[in-house]
């Protein structure tokens, strides 16, 4: 037993001359905030987000900044990890029309503010910007904000197979068609597969206008004009089985049925709906008496909720269809009743 007031030799812990550190035993940290940087980097530099899917396509460039901290711990053999890191990525999106042709290039930055050990569990806050915050380039900045939580995994948001698996059962096979010339014949089906109804809607709208009905029927069919009353780029052609892009390749499609001054039947897809799912279009004009136009249109398969989660696609095609097509083409060509 040791002296009061002397060490005994047998109870002191003293450092090993060759310094070692057997099994851990002592508290020792070790810094991987440039680890994580170069892991960082390697996983998301040159990253595609989006590949075509919507024709939108999607990158990140390059991490422009992590900071923080980031350490891993030892005690006893135990390892106890830890991080607070702030993350910066630039990214570039394009949005192009069914053809292939290019509407919009944009640049933009993704910051997470605080990635930490202490919110793991949690939904990390990010925030997306785009330098254009026109149309399309907001369509590209929320493919952005899908994309990290459908990608996401593991923690911070749901596996993106899990949202997938959520909207399958609402995913149609578009119809292909086979292009014809011959106008008051309807385009045959190639090849149409079965699609479950659950979760689309129809609207019905119905319009009168002081025209005549074939004057309706080209401003709807005329490239020309649809750019006039829409401010924005559009590409129709005028044939059954022809296919169409409106409002800045936003929505596209294909004829099925024409009938000049009488009927328009089409497929529509909007860029931010699921893949897979075409809707169906059918304008009839009626004209009952010489200079009155009577419109009836029935849009069907519309999808309840698009890519992005949003319940609000029957909506805002109903709102699209009276403030964005009709009402405007009764401002802009002077046919109020």
């Amino acid at each position: 037993m040791a002296k009061y007031g002397e060490g005994d030799k047998r109870w002191i812990v003293e450092d090993r001359p060759d310094g070692a550190n057997v099994h851990n035993w002592h508290w020792a940290e070790k810094d991987c905030l440039e680890w994580s940087r170069n892991l960082l980097c390697k996983l998301l530099n040159n990253l595609k987000v989006l590949d075509g899917e919507g024709n939108l396509f999607i990158k990140i460039n390059k991490v422009e900044k992590v900071e923080g901290e980031a350490y891993v711990n030892v005690r006893k053999g135990k390892i106890i990890p830890g991080y607070e890191l702030n993350v910066v990525l630039s990214w570039q999106g394009e949005a192009k029309d069914s053809e292939g042709n290019s509407l919009l290039k944009v640049d933009g930055s993704v910051e997470i503010p605080y990635i930490s050990d202490e919110n793991a569990d949690e939904d990390p806050e990010i925030r997306v910007t785009v330098k254009d915050e026109g149309p399309i380039g907001k369509t590209l900045k929320d493919a952005m904000y899908f994309e990290r939580e459908a990608g996401g995994g593991g923690k911070g948001g749901p596996a993106k197979e899990e949202l997938e698996s959520k909207k399958v059962e609402k995913r149609g096979k578009p119809v292909v068609g086979v292009s014809l010339k011959n106008e008051g014949s309807v385009a045959p089906v190639v090849e149409k597969k079965e699609v479950k109804k659950e979760g689309f809607k129809s609207i019905s709208l119905t319009e009168k206008f002081s025209c005549r009905a074939k004057d309706l029927f080209e401003i709807l069919m005329d490239e020309n004009r649809w750019k006039g009353f829409t401010q924005s780029n559009a590409r129709i052609s005028k044939e059954v089985g022809g296919e169409f892009s409106i409002f800045d390749g936003s929505v596209t499609g294909r004829n099925v049925e024409l009938q000049e001054g009488k009927l328009i039947v089409q497929q529509w897809r909007f860029g931010n709906w699921p893949d897979g799912i075409v809707s169906n279009v059918r304008i009839t004009l009626d004209e009952p008496e010489p200079g009155v136009t009577i419109v009836k249109v029935i849009h069907t398969d519309i999808p309840e909720e698009d890519r992005y989660g949003n319940a609000t696609v029957v909506e805002n095609t109903e709102r699209g269809w009276r403030d964005l097509i009709l009402n405007k083409i009764r401002a802009v060509f002077g046919f109020g009743i």
